[in-house]
């Protein structure tokens, strides 16, 4: 395949937050004449981001609030006019070929919505989504990478390859789920109306992980209480029964636990479970307010 026609053929999405120095090696990686979106959720403004988007020729979106990933993940689709949307986390980084790879998987199988490129973390090691909450333990996908031409049963946002016809079909993330399972959300409802997601072991990522996250107990309790509340809306947006009692359980046999005790963050983060479950049940689960 003719890499310049394939370039042509994608637009790159990123959510950034305080994320300019791993964006940097990211929009690096892309090959020449692929389109690239920053989405920045980051209310303080980052004159280095705006320099760089420049340098590279990729569009900003800047937010005067954090929007959450998926919504943002929306706004950056919204602006692309290309046939694939990848949505690519900014710690992550392509390797050659994963562009052209895709593209052609993509065109070889057009019953797909959706392709799942090989993950691979810092030590090489197989870095993608095997299960979900929202997925029954018997669709769970055993460790390492599938075989090539594999239809997953759910896939990672950090890459996640789509083509835009399904995605706007689906009317895109579900921007109710300000963070964690919006992902899973999507490839449930990608895979339900518009056909499989398949993987593609030609087409090499890697992702690093945790580069936009500080490691404190005040940031863990915050996303773990988002993981609370997002689970529980989107286990009862998918049909699951007695979600709340099941998640009110978990949250507090994991905060009695003595091994949590030790720890200040791991205490922060499942009083911010806890808190998160609790505050799905008083108001429905969706949507975005501010951790008191």
């Amino acid at each position: 395949m003719n890499k310049t026609n394939a370039a042509k053929r994608v637009t790159v999405i990123s959510v950034g937050y305080n994320s300019v120095d791993v964006l940097q090696p990211m929009l690096a990686s892309l090959p020449q004449g692929v389109a690239s979106v920053v989405v920045d959720n980051s209310p303080q403004k980052d004159t280095a981001l705006g320099a760089l988007a420049d340098q590279t020729g990729t569009r900003l979106i800047s937010n005067a609030r954090n929007n959450g990933f998926g919504a943002a993940c929306n706004q950056g689709a919204v602006v692309a006019s290309t046939e694939f949307l990848f949505f690519l986390n900014p710690d992550a980084a392509l390797e050659p070929g994963a562009i052209e790879q895709l593209v052609l998987a993509a065109d070889r199988r057009p019953q797909a919505s959706a392709f799942l490129p090989r993950v691979a973390g810092s030590s090489g090691r197989p870095d993608i989504k095997r299960r979900s909450n929202l997925v029954p333990r018997s669709n769970w996908m055993a460790r390492g990478w599938p075989d090539d031409g594999t239809e997953v049963s759910i896939a990672s946002g950090a890459a996640l390859f789509v083509r835009r016809s399904a995605f706007e079909a689906v009317c895109g993330f579900d921007p109710l789920i300000f963070l964690y399972h919006e992902d899973d959300d999507l490839t449930l409802r990608l895979i339900r109306d518009c056909g499989p997601i398949v993987f593609v072991a030609g087409a090499p990522v890697r992702h690093i992980g945790g580069g936009s996250s500080v490691r404190s107990p005040l940031i863990a309790r915050l996303k773990a209480w988002h993981m609370g509340r997002s689970h529980v809306y989107a286990a009862r947006k998918h049909g699951q029964r007695f979600v709340f009692g099941r998640a009110l359980f978990q949250a507090v046999l994991q905060l009695i636990s003595p091994l949590t005790w030790f720890s200040a963050r791991k205490r922060a983060k499942q009083i911010g479970l806890l808190k998160g479950v609790l505050s799905a049940r008083l108001d429905g689960g969706a949507g975005f307010k501010e951790v008191q």
